[in-house]
């Protein structure tokens, strides 16, 4: 697995969906990448993708009528896709969701996904997940933008990861002073 950091970190992908369960469909995929580079394609939904939940909509603020007239095919937003992510392990903090949600897109057109999707929690210490809702608030708190689509979404989850990267980093050399510490206390008095 690649080693992440600061100057490193993980692709994130995003998605936004009409709604949860088995009939939501993707309607939005943003991602960032590791040198920042993002991009972001609404989704026009093809004809047998009809479950629309209004409480998704108030979230994302995506309506129908926007998918259908602003939206890429999917056939075409799954080839860009592989085109940019092609070789690549991006990474999700809803896995869960986003993962079923992306190969409804890709196997609906027939298309093999040539980037894998994974959990973000593989690429984090155990010192990240301790600290990551608090940070992910205070890296909120720093945007000027309050949106929740897939792409500002991405863009969070990928400075999240790096302020809990650092805070971890931080941790582990403040500990690993404190035990040198230890050790030679230990060691003057023996």
């Amino acid at each position: 697995m690649r080693k992440y950091t600061e100057q490193f970190p993980p692709a994130i992908l995003d998605i936004e969906a009409s709604g949860f369960g088995q009939d939501s469909y993707p309607i939005e995929i943003g991602c960032i990448c590791s040198d920042g580079s993002r991009f972001c394609n609404l989704i026009k939904p093809l004809p047998d993708w009809t479950h629309w939940s209004d409480s998704a909509e108030k979230a994302h603020g995506i309506t129908k009528h926007t998918l259908l007239q602003l939206g890429k095919s999917p056939l075409e937003l799954t080839r860009e896709l592989n085109q940019r992510l092609g070789g690549m392990t991006v990474y999700s903090d809803g896995w869960v969701v986003d993962k079923p949600w992306l190969m409804k897109l890709f196997f609906a057109v027939g298309v093999q996904p040539q980037f894998t999707l994974s959990p973000i929690e593989m690429v984090m210490t155990e010192e990240q997940i301790m600290v990551w809702d608090d940070t992910r608030t205070k890296v909120l708190q720093t945007q000027n933008q309050k949106r929740h689509r897939a792409s500002f979404d991405a863009y969070v989850i990928q400075q999240t990861w790096l302020e809990s990267y650092r805070l971890s980093r931080c941790a582990t050399a403040q500990s690993t002073l404190q035990n040198q510490s230890r050790n030679q206390m230990t060691a003057g008095r023996s």
